[in-house]
Order: structure tokens, then C-alpha cells, then sequence
């Protein structure tokens, strides 16, 4: 199978790499000094067991010079993947999918939309990893997963090719049998660790150790859950104690990409986080005040990142 990741950061940066260990066909889009990194020396992934350079197909800036993908893993940022629709095309086939890692429940039907149903699976993935420099991805947790199914949840052979695949990379990798519920699942976690995190500005092992904070967590959690179930998301009962449970068991250090974005001052993925839970329950009548107050308190910094405030004179 010929793999394109479309978008190689954290994420894609880190499943990519991981599918060369099942000598994939595996091709890297990045750009400027990232791009000639990866070229020149590979892209090494740092982990504390120590650090490996992985070495793909080809990587470009030009999707035009790929040729046509058997699946496209998208891993730009939420804001951008209406773009990345259009930049993909040229590598579409009749039978190529494209598998979202974005965080948030609204990027498969953003790409069902432009490139139709047929070419999409619903994704998530888990990983703690960033670009720490041009060429360098750190992943500090050992509980990196990824999942995706059809958006019907109907069994694949497709889904089930890639699952073999990541499963050869040594990944931890799941097709589930409700794509929708497990990405709501990741959503509530992530909104609720990225939100605090960044209004606090503190990293996981401290926000869920102060109870003030730990307490945040788990009422932004509850906000999400109500929105999911007025949806008509399947999640179970459990879930917010669930999750709290996984939050125990992730890196201390961990922090999340929005509040690395919001502290150096980059443009963050705020809209489709917090500001989405709020968007989407106010569309199923469902009070969200803490992840309404966490969206509005940030909205400044990812303004003033975009150029369309000024927080100094």
C-alpha cells in the first residue's frame, strides 16, 4: 500500500514514521526546513527509550509529484483540512481513502463533503508528540494508539488491510465497531485536558493532582457527555470515570497541542475544541458554562495569533 502522510507533525509524524517499520510505501508532505530535515537526515522520533530516524519513500511539498495514494493519512491541523481536501485530489483514486487524525468530531464530514463519502474512514489517534525541531518529533508516552472504521461502521476490507499494516509497525491500532462513539470518546477527553491546560497553564500531572483542577476536568467532561448524549452519541454511563482513569495513567509532563499553540503564541485548533463543544450544544439546546468560559478566555490569544487582534498596544 502506498501511504501518504498528508501533514507530518506530532501525529502523522509519529503513525508515518511507525510504517516504515512494515517497510510501507511511505510518503511524507511537509514543508521548508521540516521538508529538508526529513530529506537530509530522515525524521527521527525522539521516546524515552532513546531515538530512531525513519526514513520514508519520498518526502514533498508537491502532492502533484506523488502519483495516485491507497490511503492518506490527514494530520494538519483542523483549521486546514477544507484546504488539504483540494491539495489531496491529485493523489485521489477511485479506491483511495483518506483517514483524519484530527482532534474533534467534525473532519470526516468536512472531507465526505469535498471529496465524497467514499473516500473517507473516521479517525482519531492518541499520541504526546510534537515537532521539537526541524526533522524531530518527541513522543513522551508509551500509549500511543490509532483508530478508524467506516463512517457506516461497516466491516471493510479496506479498514481491515490498514489495521493489519499498523498492527505489523507494532502500533496499537483498532477498527471500532461505532467510529462515531469513539471519536466523542477522544473529544471529551481532549477538550477537557486541552481547555484547562491551557487556561491554566500547567501540565497534566499537576492539574490532576490539585483537586480545584482535577475537579475541572471532570465537570468540562460531564458538559461533553451531555452533548453527546443529546446528539444521540452512544456513550456509555461511565465514561467521564473512565476517562479520569486514563487521564491517571498518561505522562506527567504531558501537555496538549492547543495549549503548546496558545502558550508560543501560534494560531490553535481552539474553534474546533472548546469552541466546537460549545457550537454543537448549543445546537442541541445543552448548557456547556465552563467550556463557554475556557473557549471565551482563550479566544484573545488565538485571535491576536491570526493577526485579527492586538493584545498590546
Amino acid at each position: 500500500m502506498r501511504i501518504v502522510v498528508f501533514g507530518t507533525g506530532g501525529a502523522g509524524g509519529y503513525f508515518g514514521a511507525q510504517l516504515t517499520r512494515a517497510e510501507a510505501d511511505v510518503v511524507f508532505v511537509a514543508r521548508g526546513d521540516h521538508l529538508r530535515a526529513i530529506r537530509t537526515h530522515g525524521l527521527c522520533i525522539e521516546t524515552p527509550a532513546g531515538e530512531t530516524a525513519f526514513r520514508p519513500t519520498l518526502a514533498t511539498d508537491d502532492p502533484t509529484r506523488i502519483g495516485k495514494a491507497d490511503v492518506v493519512l490527514l494530520g494538519v491541523k483542523a483549521w486546514q483540512v477544507t484546504e488539504a481536501a483540494e491539495a489531496i485530489r491529485p493523489m485521489l483514486g477511485p479506491k483511495t481513502f483518506v483517514v483524519p487524525l484530527q482532534n474533534g468530531v467534525e473532519a470526516a464530514s468536512q472531507l465526505a463533503a469535498a471529496l465524497g463519502a467514499e473516500h473517507v474512514l473516521g479517525g482519531l489517534c492518541g499520541t504526546l508528540s510534537w515537532v521539537t525541531a526541524p526533522g524531530r518529533i518527541r513522543s513522551v508516552s508509551a500509549g500511543n494508539f490509532i483508530k478508524f472504521a467506516e463512517l457506516d461502521n461497516r466491516p471493510s476490507d479496506r479498514a481491515e488491510q490498514l489495521r493489519h499494516l499498523f498492527e505489523r509497525a507494532g502500533v496499537n491500532v483498532e477498527v471500532p465497531s461505532d467510529i462515531h462513539k469513539a471519536l466523542w470518546e477522544k473529544f471529551l477527553l481532549i477538550t477537557s485536558f486541552g481547555g484547562v491546560g491551557a487556561v491554566t497553564r500547567a501540565p497534566l500531572g499537576v492539574i490532576r493532582t490539585i483537586p480545584e483542577t482535577r475537579r475541572l476536568l471532570e465537570e468540562c467532561m460531564q458538559e461533553v457527555f451531555a452533548v453527546a448524549r443529546a446528539r444521540r452519541v452512544a456513550l456509555a454511563d461511565t465514561v467521564v470515570a473512565d476517562t479520569m482513569r486514563h487521564i491517571d495513567s498518561l505522562a506527567a509532563k504531558g501537555t496538549t497541542s492547543l495549549q503548546r499553540d496558545i502558550a508560543d503564541g501560534k494560531p490553535s485548533e481552539l474553534e474546533f475544541w472548546n469552541g466546537a463543544v460549545v457550537r454543537l450544544a448549543r445546537e442541541v439546546d445543552v448548557a456547556t458554562p465552563l467550556n463557554e468560559f475556557i473557549y471565551r478566555c482563550l479566544l484573545p490569544q488565538d485571535m491576536h495569533a491570526r493577526g485579527k487582534v492586538k493584545l498590546s498596544p
